[in-house]
C-alpha cells in the first residue's frame, strides 16, 4: 500500500531551500569579494555560474511555494 500523498510541510521544505540557496548564494558572492585578486579567471566564471543558477533555483522553489499557498 503506498503512502498518501502529505502536502501539509512542502511550503516549508521550499522555504528551507531557498534559505540554503540564498545563504549559499551570498556565501559565495563575499568570497568572490575577498578572494576575487587571488583566484583564477576560470574559477570566477564557474562561481558566478553557479550563483546564476542559485537565482534561477530561487525562483523556481519561490514559484512553487507560490502554487503550494494557493491551493
Amino acid at each position: 500500500m503506498s503512502k498518501p500523498d502529505n502536502r501539509a510541510d512542502n511550503v516549508a521544505h521550499l522555504q528551507k531551500h531557498i534559505d540554503n540557496t540564498v545563504a549559499n548564494l551570498h556565501e559565495a558572492e563575499n568570497y568572490l569579494d575577498v578572494h576575487t585578486d587571488e583566484i583564477t579567471d576560470g574559477k570566477k566564471r564557474q562561481i558566478e555560474s553557479q550563483n546564476e543558477r542559485r537565482e534561477e533555483s530561487i525562483k523556481g522553489f519561490s514559484a512553487k511555494m507560490n502554487h503550494e499557498t494557493q491551493q
